[in-house]
């Protein structure tokens, strides 16, 4: 008798499993860099609006604009003093002004005329702290404000220094006269006009290099 083949039951064989491809790959889930992408937004941000704060350096705005303060209250003092020195006043504008030559041994507009030696140390330190500032100077107007602080600081020193009674006691020359207000020269105008300008920017947060301080309402936002 032949003997009959068994035909081999049709089990399931090595492929016919579920499709292990099916599964989530290594590469489905959340990649490695993710949470580091994430994290690093806030300080890409961050330096974004640093590298934005930061501008060109304004120094040569200072000291252009501190050099024809400084030129133009030499050459106006020289004239004053060689043209007005022992004459009347010139009174110009219907009186509303006058020129004339007065010496002033205190600070600007006469003040504390006692103290001539003190006010001198006092313009030298200015000139001293503005060059240090002048470093980190990006602010446009904050290179106008000092750049004006500087020129008649550094006009009135000249005076202290080179003008009569002698060295840090020179007398400064006054020669703008308004209705009820002291006499005062170019450099004066320069220190007041510097000075509330640097009083504005500090008291709106902008900072000599640009940047604008945060507000109370910014930090909570950040």
């Amino acid at each position: 008798m032949q003997a009959t083949r068994r035909a081999p039951l049709n089990g399931p064989g090595p492929g016919s499993g579920p499709d292990q491809g099916c599964g989530p790959g290594p590469g489905s889930g959340p990649g490695p860099g993710s949470g580091t992408d994430a994290a690093s937004e806030p300080a890409a941000r961050t330096g974004a609006t640093a590298a934005a704060g930061a501008g060109p350096r304004r120094v040569g705005v200072l000291l252009l604009l501190a050099a024809v303060v400084v030129l133009l209250d030499v050459v106006t003092k020289a004239v004053v003093v060689a043209r007005l020195s022992g004459h009347p006043p010139v009174r110009l504008l219907g009186g509303l002004l006058h020129l004339l030559e007065t010496r002033n041994a205190g600070a600007a507009f006469g003040i504390g005329t006692g103290a001539t030696v003190l006010f001198t140390l006092v313009a030298a330190g200015v000139v001293v702290a503005i060059a240090r500032t002048a470093a980190r100077l990006r602010s446009l107007p904050w290179a106008l404000a000092l750049g004006l602080l500087l020129g008649g600081a550094i006009g009135n020193l000249i005076d202290r220094l080179l003008r009569a009674p002698g060295p840090l006691r020179g007398h400064v020359v006054d020669w703008i006269e308004l209705p009820h207000w002291p006499v005062f020269n170019l450099a004066d105008s320069a220190i007041v006009c510097g000075g509330l300008l640097a009083v504005l920017l500090a008291s709106r947060g902008v900072g000599v290099d640009g940047r604008k301080a945060a507000t109370g309402a910014d930090a909570l936002h950040g």
